[in-house]
């Protein structure tokens, strides 16, 4: 799997997504800070791409509705690898097929 973007640009694609949702919202910069308890500073460096800390964009997600979109990072595994391995070693050969008694 390639990475196509660099840090900076994934840091202004996700600024600009908060702000979008901002906008459509209807809410302004010092009261999405406010609703979020973030620093009015903090939002601005999100939302232009300035870096931001992850608390800050946890918290701009939640006042806006969008927590879910945090658990699309890292989606819950629901078969571990290592349970795959150690399950049923993968057969080397087929084996004999089985001789019934007649009575």
């Amino acid at each position: 799997m390639e990475n196509s973007k660099t840090t900076e640009e994934w840091e202004a694609e996700l600024g600009e997504q908060a702000r979008n949702l901002r906008l459509r919202q209807n809410l302004d910069q010092q009261t999405l800070a406010e609703q979020a308890g973030i620093g009015l500073s903090a939002l601005k460096n999100l939302e232009s791409g300035k870096g931001a800390t992850v608390k800050t964009l946890i918290k701009t997600l939640r006042a806006l509705g969008r927590a879910n979109w945090l658990e699309t990072l890292a989606p819950a595994v629901s078969i571990s690898p290592l349970q795959m391995l150690k399950a049923k070693p993968q057969r080397q050969r087929a084996s004999r097929p089985r001789q019934t008694s007649e009575e």
